[in-house]
């Protein structure tokens, strides 16, 4: 196995978390009785660029298919986000009706629908056709294709170059690495901007976000990875910051290097200056992780065993594919979940797949009264918290697993 960016034999294992089945792919009660396909989930860390990868054992156009179930519009804070980010970069960067925006992984519009009240024309690009026809029905232009450097040509010579394009958690959904970045830069106009969002590795090892890690993402970036492979492509990284979402992300903002109309952030030089001294140009600090992990497993089942020998009744929030990654090592199933909740549809009445956790509609849990529930979701805990309140009417409390086994 060579690494996908710099093409090293890949020496280290960085994490084994065992076999797995694809962390998005839902059951339906015919398909519990069918085999269901494992792979290993080892992740690898390269000795000469660092990136932090699997190998890739499933296609992506088999991942994202036409049932993928995964949208984004059924996270209230997420949307949030977005909308957010929308506000802060039209007035930024001076955006227009003008302007050209494109969406890499729009999945189902939930964030090109807020340039519609700046009139600004955008365009989405999504593989999976069913979140793609959702985005159309809103109204918003979608291509359904994925996103490669054949792509990006074609556009470029279709007029259709970007002012701006967006890429959230896509980056590390992308196997052909080198192949995804060339592609933006061949659709990004001279003086265009490139704004990517990706978890960041460094939160992931300092809080243990092992659950983070299934075959859907190929790669898991520090910020001294990130901006040595873009710079490989010939686009220069001028800003970053640092977020919240998704346990902890980083936005990074990327433009042509013959582009000098954008300057240097000091926040740039910062976090390289901090993940150097972490540790993070060293393989060696990428060794001991799967030590912490352990622990944080072994420290789970102690509680969950605690609780059911006292005759306690959990139950699951959500059914994220972190999820699943965190449900399947560990060996959880129905022994200690009865089962999980989530607000999405397309996932209710499916089961989780490796443990076969039944998904049910988040009316059950009002109607059951669990003692406790394990929010999978952890990184939204607060909004999920605020949704399920009401479980303390009976005094249940919430467990949240990652970065350590915590009960409120």
């Amino acid at each position: 196995m060579q690494c996908r960016f710099c093409n090293t034999p890949l020496r280290h294992l960085f994490l084994s978390l065992g076999a797995s089945p694809l962390s998005n792919s839902y059951l339906s009660v015919d398909d519990l009785h069918k085999m269901e396909p494992y792979y290993p989930l080892d992740v690898y860390v390269c000795e000469n660029c660092l990136l932090v990868q699997l190998e890739e054992f499933e296609k992506a156009k088999d991942i994202f298919h036409t049932g993928y179930a995964y949208f984004s519009s059924y996270s209230d804070s997420w949307l949030r986000h977005c909308e957010h980010y929308v506000d802060m970069v039209v007035k930024r960067f001076g955006l227009n009706e003008k302007k050209f925006v494109v969406e890499i992984a729009s999945n189902d519009g939930y964030l090109l629908q807020y340039f519609k009240k700046y009139n600004i024309p955008v365009l989405g690009i999504e593989p999976a056709a069913n979140t793609a026809h959702a985005a159309q029905e809103k109204g918003i232009p979608t291509e359904i294709a994925f996103f490669d450097q054949a792509y990006a040509e074609k556009m470029r010579q279709n007029g259709k170059q970007a002012d701006l394009i967006i890429g959230n958690n896509v980056l590390a959904h992308n196997p052909n690495l080198n192949d995804f970045i060339r592609g933006l830069k061949t659709v990004l106009r001279a003086d265009g901007l490139i704004t990517i969002e990706f978890p960041h590795l460094a939160r992931l090892m300092e809080e243990t976000q092992f659950d983070t890690i299934y075959h859907e993402h190929f790669s898991y970036f520090s910020f001294l990875a990130v901006e040595r492979i873009f710079r490989e492509h010939g686009l220069t990284i001028f800003d970053v910051e640092e977020l919240p979402t998704h346990g902890g992300s980083l936005r990074i903002y990327a433009a042509h290097d013959e582009d000098q109309s954008k300057s240097l952030s000091p926040r740039v030089v910062e976090l390289k200056a901090r993940e150097i001294s972490a540790g993070y140009g060293n393989v060696d600090h990428y060794l001991t992780f799967h030590q912490k992990v352990q622990s944080v497993k072994r420290n789970l089942l102690q509680h969950l065993i605690g609780l059911k020998n006292e005759g306690k009744k959990i139950v699951g929030y959500g059914a994220p594919a972190k999820g699943n990654t965190l449900l399947n090592y560990c060996g959880i199933r129905t022994d200690f979940l009865d089962y999980t909740v989530d607000r999405s549809p397309h996932k209710q009445n499916c089961y989780l797949p490796g443990s076969h956790i039944p998904i049910k509609h988040p009316d059950q849990i009002r109607e059951d009264k669990p003692d406790y529930v394990l929010i999978l979701p952890w990184n939204i805990k607060e909004e999920i918290i605020e949704q399920m309140g009401y479980i303390r009417e009976w005094g249940g409390r919430f467990i949240v697993p990652i970065p350590h086994v915590h009960i409120i």
